[in-house]
């Protein structure tokens, strides 16, 4: 049946269709073909989300090599729940790149982009689905480069400058990963994960294994912008295309935080992760210093897209701080904010491109007067940053709830205040677009400025209502989120 090969076709269905958008270039076809793949493999991880969440985990073989010696796909309610993240953002972003190109000079190099896209999309729906460290590896090398393309596609100059040095960054980064990898290699004569697991439990843990720990802990931590390894996501965020913004800010830094978890708690396990070598306690204090240092410096930022890239590290220091705790409740509430935070960045960045598309301009100062030229906008855009707040009713609050739940089962009241806190520095940089949006009074000659076209606003709102959806109805993620904690915990 092809419901048994649906792990292989999630990975195969984008990366055909990419070579194919480059060589049936003439019209609209390459969209055509990046919306097929995309949606198809979004209905393909939906599927097999809930084979996992009836069956179990699924081991698929490829090439009808059994593991360890061959390559296998393995998939449980983790990989499951970033899977569907992945491809449900790719899904959603697809259609609005239609109208969002034509004004940011991509339209004519339309079947290159949508030839990355969908390489990226492969390549990040690969490191989740795959159960061999080497093509982890590779899958994500397959996702960065072509980050770096479509980031570079951006039309202000300085895409290029910040393509680069993502380039040269998230290289160092691949580069510790797979020395990281070699040596788990030297020391287990095995690339499979469960394998690699099983072998490290059986021949202890030597300095071989030590130092693969450092080198994979600190090249993952940059790829995935905890701080102070986030130098290259302001730029690369502010100056991308709308639609890639979207995309990677939803995307991309949740599959490499999900990789931390993978090598965290299911290859090196728990107890030598967080017990022998006592990591919970560094990682917890980036994660805080994450938290206020990116949410003050958006408080400072005058253009919007740079403000939410900076918000971003704030959050990533959230789910890190939920790794660190290392309990079911903690690895629960960071799998849940990987979902929650994928649906509310990238609402709020697809807005962004709506703004953008009329007032071409990231400027606070030009988003005067905008809540009443372009009311269903601006309104995506408040939804957007009540939820990244954490009020009530918006899917935002519920990962941030279950973050103080956690901190307080450990007993760090500590913790749970700064969470807190740290959550209302969000309200400070929301309210001032805001203010400016609602406010102020249009500046002269804006009376042109009308609401952006539904092309653009249909996917926008998808997301942003996707966040009050399960910001009502929360017990889809929690069931996946908490199945995700207890496997990777080993406590199911």
């Amino acid at each position: 049946m092809i419901t048994e090969h649906f792990p292989a076709l999630q990975i195969v269905i984008p990366l055909i269709a990419a070579p194919l958008c480059i060589l049936l270039r003439w019209r609209n076809v390459p969209f055509g073909i990046a919306l097929v793949a995309t949606w198809s493999a979004f209905i393909i991880s939906c599927l097999l989300l809930g084979q996992v969440m009836d069956q179990g985990i699924i081991s698929y073989e490829l090439g009808g090599w059994a593991a360890p010696w061959g390559i296998e796909y393995r998939i449980d309610a983790a990989n499951a729940m970033v899977l569907l993240i992945v491809s449900g953002i790719g899904s959603v972003v697809v259609p609005y790149t239609r109208n969002s190109m034509l004004l940011e000079y991509i339209h004519e190099r339309h079947y290159m982009f949508y030839s990355a896209y969908l390489l990226c999309l492969t390549g990040l729906m690969g490191v989740a689905i795959t159960g061999d460290a080497f093509n982890l590896f590779v899958f994500l090398e397959i996702s960065s480069l072509s980050s770096y393309v479509l980031i570079s596609l951006g039309f202000d100059r300085r895409a290029l400058t910040a393509a680069y040095q993502y380039l040269v960054l998230g290289t160092i980064g691949a580069t510790f990963i797979v020395i990281g990898i070699g040596l788990l290699y030297h020391a287990t004569g095995s690339l499979n994960m469960l394998d690699i697991s099983q072998r490290l439990e059986i021949n202890g843990y030597d300095r071989t294994v030590v130092a693969a720990f450092a080198f994979i802990t600190v090249g993952t931590l940059l790829k995935l912008a905890l701080f102070p390894l986030h130098l290259w996501l302001p730029d690369a965020y502010t100056y991308a295309p709308s639609s890639v913004s979207a995309f990677l800010a939803a995307t991309a830094t949740k599959v490499a935080v999900y990789v931390l978890l993978r090598f965290f708690f299911t290859i090196f396990g728990a107890e030598f992760s967080f017990e022998t070598l006592p990591s919970g306690p560094p990682l917890m204090a980036l994660a805080i210093i994450a938290m206020f240092t990116g949410s003050f410096v958006a408080i400072f930022q005058e253009n919007i897209k740079r403000m939410l890239a900076y918000s971003s590290v704030a959050q990533i220091g959230y789910m890190i701080l939920g790794v660190s705790l290392v309990t079911v409740n903690g690895v629960a509430a960071t799998v849940l904010h990987l979902f929650n935070h994928a649906l509310i960045k990238g609402g709020l960045f697809l807005a962004m491109g709506c703004i953008y598309f009329r007032i071409s301009s990231h400027h606070i100062d030009n988003f005067a007067g905008l809540g009443r030229r372009m009311p269903l906008t601006m309104a995506a855009f408040v939804v957007g940053g009540l939820s990244l707040i954490g009020v009530p009713l918006t899917a935002g609050f519920i990962s941030k709830w279950q973050f103080v739940l956690a901190a307080l089962d450990r007993d760090l009241w500590w913790v749970a205040a700064l969470l807190m806190m740290s959550s209302l520095l969000a309200v400070v940089y929301v309210w001032r677009v805001v203010e400016q949006a609602y406010f102020r009074s249009p500046p002269a000659g804006s009376e042109a400025v009308t609401e952006a076209p539904t092309s653009l606003l249909i996917p926008t709102w998808v997301l942003v209502g996707a966040n009050i959806y399960f910001g009502i109805e929360t017990e889809l993620p929690l069931t996946v989120s908490r199945m995700a904690a207890r496997a990777l915990l080993g406590t199911q």
